[in-house]
């Protein structure tokens, strides 16, 4: 069973762009954000000079995804310093320390090693780490401890608008049956005389097309711009591998809109809402009404 979760946040400065300090209640964890600009502000905030785990976030250069480094510390505040000089990626970083003092190194190394492989399967952003650091040996108390955590960490990270360890989605099922979240209900694309044949469900985050898919491999003049350069970058990384044949997608991939994950599959304009279709070959718009109970 899941239950609720409530969050404080405090804007240092008023600017929802500035220091942030993050806690869940009654967790003895916390966290903060800050632009890189103004690391320097941070040494006057004692929660940053006790050991934690940190992740470093900006952008690849040449493939325009998000890039991620996650590291720990005994003095986070003294290893970002280090991280202006050595690091030229990251415009965020946030890092999560504890209210208690009770975070010891083998902790935070555990919390490391775990947030990389975490983050290595959700596959939302590019790693910049190598390989993943080697879980430290710990009691099972304290590997338990962590890992109840790691999973107040993991909820607190998305609740400030960090994807890295957020799955991009659940295994769908195969009912149509409307009785709780759409994310549930497995979608296809397939409009036949063509190679497309696709899986997907639409989440709280967009529209999601599961990794197997595939695609026309060409590209009509219906395909807009905006469309044409996202297929192409999903190309460039991966995520969609190309032939003469048909395109294929490599990964899960997260698309703003049905329509959008419709348009780069078929190469040409496309209502996704009507286009996509559950088992009993009911629209994802005919779903969404039945959910709003407009039948």
């Amino acid at each position: 069973m899941s239950f609720g979760k409530t969050t404080r946040i405090h804007l240092a400065d008023g600017s929802p762009t500035g220091i942030k300090h993050a806690e869940l209640v009654n967790w003895t964890g916390q966290a903060m954000v800050c632009p890189r600009s103004r690391v320097a502000e941070l040494g006057n905030w004692p929660e940053c000079t006790r050991p934690g785990v940190y992740l470093l976030v900006g952008e690849d250069a040449d493939q325009g995804r998000e890039l991620t480094y996650v590291g720990e510390a005994e003095n986070v505040f003294e290893r970002l310093k280090g991280h202006l000089r050595n690091k030229d990626f990251w415009r965020r970083v946030v890092f999560f320390t504890s209210k208690d003092d009770n975070l010891t190194k083998a902790h935070v190394k555990y919390l490391e090693a775990r947030i990389v492989e975490l983050a290595r399967t959700a596959d939302r952003s590019k790693l910049e780490n190598g390989a993943t650091p080697q879980l430290p040996t710990l009691p099972r108390a304290e590997r338990d401890a962590m890992e109840e955590f790691l999973e107040s960490l993991r909820i607190l990270l998305g609740a400030l608008g960090f994807s890295t360890l957020q799955p991009v989605a659940a295994k769908p099922e195969t009912s149509s049956q409307v009785s709780g979240p759409l994310a549930k209900i497995a979608l296809r694309f397939n409009p036949g005389n063509r190679v497309i044949d696709a899986q997907g469900a639409s989440t709280d985050e967009g529209f999601v097309v599961l990794r197997g898919s595939k695609g026309d491999p060409n590209v009509g003049s219906s395909l807009s711009k905006g469309y044409r350069d996202l297929r192409e970058s999903l190309i460039n990384d991966g995520a969609i591998v190309a032939d003469a044949k048909a395109i294929q997608f490599s990964r899960d991939v997260l698309f703003s809109s049905p329509s959008a994950a419709a348009a780069v599959l078929a190469g040409g304009a496309y209502n996704g809402r009507e286009a996509w279709k559950a088992k009993d070959s009911k629209s994802l718009k005919q779903l969404e009404e039945d959910l709003a109970g407009g039948n």
